[in-house]
């Protein structure tokens, strides 16, 4: 059975669909987004009080009597169009103030969760998908997020606050008026909706699209000295055209189909005119309406058209955007696929002993351990050798817990992993990778990242006995150098050694050497030989290689093939019983194995 752990899901922290996720972000910041939201309603109340005060201008200009009188009637309502006209502008600055503030915190909160959510999802869910592609999909749902509630704020909710109040003074105007632009607006926004319903599936197949195309591109950039090394270019290029192609292709496609949209509303503008203007003339004919409500009509009806105008804008533009954060979250909020038992404790180390007991594991479909047991003593070294797919790589993932088993245990001093806090045990293993794993950072800031309050002092004492302090001096800005991204302005050599120091300075009481000198040449190697028998002092030491010379000083070596221990001795023993062991011996040449 699968470790009962994995039945602990954290998919309800961060909702996975779009309303929902950005009422989760914004619901922390909702006083200021009130704030916000009453500004544009006292700046569009006190812009369309504008439009009726100068219909009341007109009409009680005409009705004056005299020419004392008709100045007055104008200094009056003059200044009540200025006194509003104030009011309009300060509400929009405010608006702007509030809504700018709500919007960082928004985008902030949005890509801060993402990225802490996106951080606890296991090893497998990074191996399977590119790096670029996942900060696109956060990107996508924290950006888009935060430019919907700007839409929101400055786009939709003016316009719905004015069709409000333009309805309200149509019926008092006449209730035809009134009725004819509620009925209109409800068709226009049902058709709306539907066409919105429609596009969605093109804007989610447009951002998936974007997304393979993103991921292509920075996968070539990573890879780039391999494509010209390999005079590949045109062949990548080749296939990136083709991802570029299948995005524009689908991009235009839903594009079109929101112009469509946009040219429906247009003509649904010109209906609403024709019957407005025709209730209107059959209202003066019948001496039904004033001069100043005929001005009123005409302003605001020339504003319900800029409204049918910004709905279609705002829905296209919603509905691209809510596909992408759709897409997004499909990515990111899936259930984390390793997590911590629920009431773990940390782990707590003094004697590192590791057990495994009757351990399961499937890779897929490919079964790797089948009823594993094995027990490494405190301050044991253990060296481990096999052909490739012998289990070694998933000896060290599942030691680490980057996966879970299907049956048994694997302890630690008699502590269960599953059943421990992932940090906790993470932080009581140092591990030195086959291939580096470098932050485009300082030397200084690499070698601290386990300990990073160390001083410049143990940065320096470690750096030298993993023999990395020379070179560190000998370059411009010495450890304060940037090493690039993953390390590719220093060599092979020059990064695990860097990478030596890190486990060195980190000090946990178990350490794992994944090929740790496999990346070293022969002088090299000898020279860190002593650094690795001083970094391997007092510790549980977990070692796989290739290059046999190095498992020397082991205390055990076992021989994997098909997930089973083979053979299990010393170097010594191993080279002189005939097996396995010492036909990889017997085959290597400098010190590698044949495979």
């Amino acid at each position: 059975m699968k470790n009962q752990t994995q039945k602990i899901e954290y998919t309800d922290t961060i909702p996975s669909t779009p309303l929902r996720f950005l009422w989760y972000i914004t619901k922390p910041h909702q006083l200021l987004a009130l704030w916000a939201i009453f500004a544009v309603l006292l700046a569009q109340i006190s812009e369309l009080g504008a439009v009726f005060a100068i219909s009341q201008l007109v009409d009680t200009f005409s009705a004056a009597s005299g020419k004392q009188e008709q100045l007055d009637v104008l200094l009056y309502w003059g200044i009540v169009v200025l006194v509003l006209g104030v009011v309009d502008r300060v509400g929009w600055r405010l608006s702007g103030f509030l809504g700018i503030a709500w919007l960082i915190r928004v985008d902030a909160d949005a890509y801060r969760k993402l990225y802490k959510y996106v951080m606890k999802h296991s090893h497998s869910y990074f191996t399977n998908r590119f790096a670029g592609s996942i900060s696109n999909k956060i990107s996508n749902a924290a950006s888009n997020s935060a430019d919907l509630v700007v839409r929101f704020l400055w786009d939709i909710l003016p316009e719905i606050i004015s069709l409000g109040i333009t309805i309200y003074l149509f019926l008092n105007i006449h209730w035809i008026l009134g009725t004819a632009l509620f009925l209109i607006l409800i068709i226009v926004f049902s058709f709306n909706l539907w066409r919105v319903k429609q596009r969605r599936a093109l804007v989610v197949s447009y951002s998936d699209a974007s997304s393979r195309f993103r991921g292509a591109g920075v996968d070539l950039m990573t890879n780039i000295m391999a494509t010209r090394q390999y005079a590949r270019h045109d062949f990548e290029y080749s296939e990136l055209d083709k991802t570029i192609k299948d995005r524009a292709n689908k991009d235009l496609h839903q594009a079109f189909h929101g112009e469509w949209t946009m040219v429906a509303n247009g003509v649904f503008g010109i209906v609403l005119m024709i019957v407005i203007l025709g209730v209107v003339y059959v209202m003066l004919k019948s001496d039904l309406a004033t001069a100043g409500q005929l001005v009123l009509v005409l302003i605001l009806l020339a504003r319900v058209g800029y409204t049918f105008n910004i709905m279609g804008q705002f829905m296209n533009s919603f509905i691209r955007r809510y596909g992408e954060i759709q897409e997004g979250l499909d990515e990111v909020v899936v259930p984390h696929e390793i997590i911590d038992a629920e009431g773990a404790k940390k782990l707590k180390v003094k004697e590192a002993s590791i057990e495994w007991k009757n351990v399961d594991f499937n890779f897929g479909e490919n079964k790797v351990f089948d009823n594993f047991n094995l027990k490494i003593e405190t301050g044991q070294k253990i060296g481990l050798v096999g052909p490739s797919g012998a289990g070694k790589t998933t000896f060290v993932s599942l030691l680490l817990r980057q996966h879970d088993i299907d049956a048994g245990t694997i302890c630690i001093e008699g502590q269960d992993i599953a059943k421990v806090t992932q940090d906790s045990l993470r932080q009581n293993i140092a591990v030195v990778p086959q291939e580096p794993m470098l932050f485009h950072r300082t030397i200084r800031e690499n070698i601290a990242y386990g300990k990073p309050r160390a001083s410049m002092k143990e940065i320096e004492e470690v750096a030298k006995k993993a023999q990395a302090h020379d070179f560190i001096v000998s370059l411009p800005e010495g450890y304060n150098t940037l090493v690039g991204e993953r390390g590719v302005k220093l060599s092979g050599g020059q990064k695990q050694r860097v990478a030596i120091a890190r486990a060195m300075l980190k000090d946990a009481p178990i350490l794992v050497l994944d090929e740790a000198t496999s990346a070293l040449d022969s002088e090299s190697e000898a020279a860190i030989q002593k650094a690795l028998h001083e970094l391997m002092e007092g510790k549980t030491v977990v070692a796989v290689a290739h290059r046999l010379s190095t498992l020397r000083e082991m205390d055990r070596i076992l021989v994997l093939e098909g997930g089973k221990i083979v053979e299990d001795g010393t170097h010594t023993e191993l080279t002189k019983a005939g097996g396995t062991y010492q036909k990889l011996w017997e085959h290597q040449a400098g010190g590698f194995l044949q495979e």
